[in-house]
């Protein structure tokens, strides 16, 4: 960070001198205008990098990368600029994702000799995650100075919502009684580990569990609560236009957030009782809701955060 500060401060410093002219020796304007559009990257990877040539730290420095302004909420920030003095800022992001994982497993029913190196009949057992994200926010930004050094604030609204569940399939159907009884055990359900929607209960592993008499249980489904959001927040900022439409900066903000999450829960299927048998259960975790009002440094609860320092390409 230090070496960030350094090259930061010497981009500004060499170019102080040239403050109060607005265009490049090639007659490009450094300011945006009327028309123009920006999307911000954290800046930190870049000056790194640069920092690290100044200072002869080259047999480690990789090539930067573009990272995102917000890395927990992976939010685009985008600006339009109705006049050089008022922009729209533009805050999205639309995830939706599924994945599917397969497990081979013993068919617990197969019985008679095997004889070696030849397997047993196998089955499948399988999981589907799915997971979305869907967030928009809509800002206003003023801007006001008259040199490269611009000043700018206004106020952002972002709204949003979350979800994720897991599918459990298995291959081997319970049976509580008959030829080959089949309980939950390693050797008749496949262990897939813990995964992000099974991370929201605790106590919870993987899919292999206890019901509530004690008895070995897998998990069937979870799902985690539909999660809404708001955020309101005023900011107030600065960047430097170290080239041509291209600029440094950072802002501070006071906001607003508000979520809610709807009730949680998992199901289990096992085999118990007197006489045995095989049953279910669905365990509930009871919704939850947060609120937040405090100051933030280039970001906060409402989604539209910017790294430590970001770097913003106009077009």
């Amino acid at each position: 960070m230090k070496k960030s500060t350094l090259f930061l401060a010497l981009a500004i410093g060499t170019t102080t001198a040239f403050a109060q002219d607005l265009t490049s020796k090639k007659g490009e304007p450094y300011l945006p205008e009327a028309g123009d559009w920006a999307i911000s990257f954290d800046a930190t990877p870049f000056l790194n990098y640069a920092g690290n040539l100044f200072s002869g730290s080259t047999a480690q420095n990789v090539a930067p990368t573009a990272n995102w302004t917000n890395a927990n909420q992976m939010t685009i920030v985008g600006k339009y600029f109705k006049d050089e003095k008022t922009a729209y800022r533009a805050i999205v992001r639309l995830g939706f994702d599924s994945n599917k994982q397969v497990g081979e497993i013993t068919d617990a029913t197969s019985v008679g000799t095997i004889n070696f190196p030849a397997l047993r009949p196998q089955k499948e057992d399988d999981v589907k995650l799915r997971h979305h994200y869907v967030g928009v926010g809509v800002p206003l930004e003023k801007r006001r100075g008259k040199t490269r050094l611009q000043g700018y604030y206004g106020a952002d609204a972002m709204i949003w919502t979350t979800g994720q569940s897991a599918k459990y399939d298995y291959g081997n159907t319970l049976a509580a009684s008959g030829t080959t009884p089949v309980t939950v055990n390693g050797a008749t359900t496949t262990n897939f580990g813990i995964n992000p929607v099974l991370a929201n209960f605790n106590g919870v592993a993987n899919n292999l569990v206890n019901d509530s008499y004690g008895n070995p249980a897998r998990i069937t489904s979870a799902t985690v609560g539909q999660t809404f959001g708001i955020g309101l927040r005023a900011f107030i900022g600065a960047e430097y236009f170290i080239f041509p439409k291209i600029s440094i900066g950072a802002e501070y903000g006071f906001g607003f957030g508000f979520s809610t999450t709807g009730n949680s829960s998992y199901s289990t299927e096992s085999v118990g009782g007197t006489p045995a048998s095989v049953g279910t259960q669905t365990i509930l975790v009871k919704r939850t809701s947060a609120i937040g009002l405090d100051n933030d440094l280039n970001g906060g609860g409402s989604g539209t955060g910017s790294g430590a320092i970001k770097l913003t390409l106009h077009f």
